[in-house]
């Protein structure tokens, strides 16, 4: 069985164009102008439980709450009114991330190492807006996240993606992350929880065995 495509988006929501700032300036010379993706390859997708080993040289990284659009027939040039009955569920997500800078390059190493994409099973979908994300580390909640301050909201973000691409049935859209999301280090355990999404939980290790890309 051929493994889902897992795509994340960058920029879409209000708290993470403001902690950006302007983009009209070099190097980005303007903010985009359709969603700005990125791919989560099979070899980054882990299940609740994992051991999480972080890359050669990294000691801590950023936990990024989301929920990802499980896809349940192709999606090619929907509009926002049926890109709904596109989607079969939701699953909770940990989009985990090396700490850098700047949306400029493909941030490659930082966002596609070994298990970098901790994912709840599919849930029943839900009103996406009215979801709150909540993220524990140690122990201590140390960010709280409601969905609703998305600049694309899911059907209109699936809308726009699928007027230049095609979205397969099985493919995962997640609809964004925080950037400068929490960090956390290696030895810790992190839990992310949404009611009626349930929780995943995984902990964060280093490198033992030098093979991690």
């Amino acid at each position: 069985m051929t493994p889902p495509t897992i795509y994340g988006v960058v920029l879409n929501d209000e708290a993470s164009l403001h902690t950006v700032g302007p983009l009209d300036a070099a190097p980005y010379q303007g903010a985009p102008k359709a969603p700005a993706l990125y791919i989560k390859p099979v070899n980054t997708h882990a299940a609740s439980g994992a051991q999480v080993a972080l890359p050669p040289g990294a000691d801590s990284v950023e936990v990024g709450a989301t929920v990802g659009l499980v896809l349940g027939r192709t999606a090619s040039r929907v509009s926002a009114a049926d890109a709904p009955d596109c989607v079969a569920g939701l699953v909770l997500a940990a989009d985990l991330s090396l700490p850098h800078a700047s949306y400029y390059r493909p941030a490659i190493r930082e966002k596609c190492f070994d298990q970098s994409l901790v994912l709840s099973g599919v849930q029943p979908l839900a009103d996406v807006a009215g979801l709150t994300l909540v993220t524990e580390i140690d122990g201590q909640q140390v960010d709280s996240r409601r969905l609703n301050d998305l600049v694309r909201p899911p059907a209109q973000l699936l809308a726009e993606i699928s007027d230049w691409m095609t979205l397969s049935s099985g493919d995962v859209l997640l609809v964004g992350v925080r950037y400068q999301a929490p960090q956390a280090r290696v030895g810790s355990r992190v839990r992310v929880c949404c009611s009626g999404l349930g929780a995943i939980e995984f902990t964060v290790t280093a490198d033992t065995a030098g093979g991690q890309a």
